[in-house]
């Protein structure tokens, strides 16, 4: 098949890479964002430079002119990994197949920007991708395939993304195009009734509150591990709060228990949270001990308002 490939950054590249290392299909165009003042240039339109395949960024998909181009490649399917721009009907339709889309979470769950962190947030027990067709609804569209993972207890992003989706996603990408070669590629209704959507998971959704319970406190730090960080305050001063462990003990909500070289511990509701790692306002990431004798918080002072 002739296929066009759309996406950005590592994932982008990595997909590309999958493609090409399987050999079946012949890649006829790669597009990617626009390039942006002091960022590096993107993975995948770099590598997809190394091996010669023509590269197109347009900002948007609103005029003739790209749509045109977009014809001229003859492609038999659109592969859109980890897309960010919008990409019309328009544009969609023009591969003689269409268009796939890749999203990290089980659809119609988790719809929005931020679909890796929410599960971890709301303590869901399983996550995975879809691959989807997609419509001009945010994360709509029948279901092509679908793999579902647990997470443990004390997963971060980084476990949930990097360590189990990123790979396996990968890998799929192949079987993504084997189902199209072969014709006849499954599509399964997304259940409405089952559907929710998340807004971008930002520092305003991090901020902890040690008057909820440990578990939610605790799945709000590793859900936002390593970004967009939770925090709290000392003494006005912003804190962002990364490697933690629950740990068992009552208290004052807030309030500091024990200081060790192994971290500082505060109390919630129901338990306390060991926290391991931080990073001061305008710092670099530290050891949460470290902090500790920088900033001269004691046993029974608080975090928090």
């Amino acid at each position: 098949m002739r296929l066009i490939v759309m996406g950005q950054q590592a994932f982008g590249k990595d997909a590309l890479a999958k493609i090409l290392e399987q050999g079946t299909d012949q890649v006829v165009a790669v597009y990617c964002e626009p390039d942006r003042d002091g960022r590096a240039i993107d993975p995948l339109k770099e590598f997809a430079a190394e091996n010669e395949i023509p590269v197109f960024q347009p900002a948007h998909f609103k005029d003739q002119e790209t749509l045109d181009t977009l014809a001229s490649h003859n492609a038999d399917l659109m592969v859109m990994a980890f897309v960010n721009v919008f990409v019309p009907e328009a544009a969609r339709d023009i591969p003689a197949q269409g268009s796939i889309c890749f999203h990290p979470s089980l659809l119609p769950l988790h719809r929005g920007p931020s679909a890796v962190n929410w599960p971890i947030i709301m303590g869901a027990a399983k996550s995975g991708f879809s691959w989807f067709y997609p419509t001009d609804g945010l994360d709509e569209g029948d279901i092509l395939l679908q793999w579902e993972c647990d997470i443990a207890p004390d997963d971060t992003v980084i476990d949930l993304y990097f360590k189990k989706i990123y790979p396996a996603a990968i890998d799929s990408v192949v079987e993504v195009c084997d189902l199209f070669r072969r014709g006849n590629p499954p599509h399964t209704s997304q259940d409405e009734a089952f559907a929710t959507y998340e807004r971008r998971c930002t520092g305003k959704h991090a901020k902890i509150d040690w008057y909820k319970p440990v578990d939610q406190v605790y799945d709000l730090i590793r859900g936002t591990n390593p970004a967009p960080g939770a925090w709290s305050t000392f003494n006005g001063t912003q804190i962002s709060i990364y490697d933690s462990e629950k740990t068992r003990g009552d208290g004052v909500a807030g309030r500091v228990i024990e200081i060790s070289e192994e971290g500082v511990t505060v109390q919630s509701v129901g338990g306390r949270i060991k926290i391991k790692r931080v990073k001061p306002d305008g710092g670099k990431k530290i050891a949460a001990s470290e902090w500790a004798a920088d900033s001269g918080i004691a046993i029974g002072d608080s975090l928090g308002s």
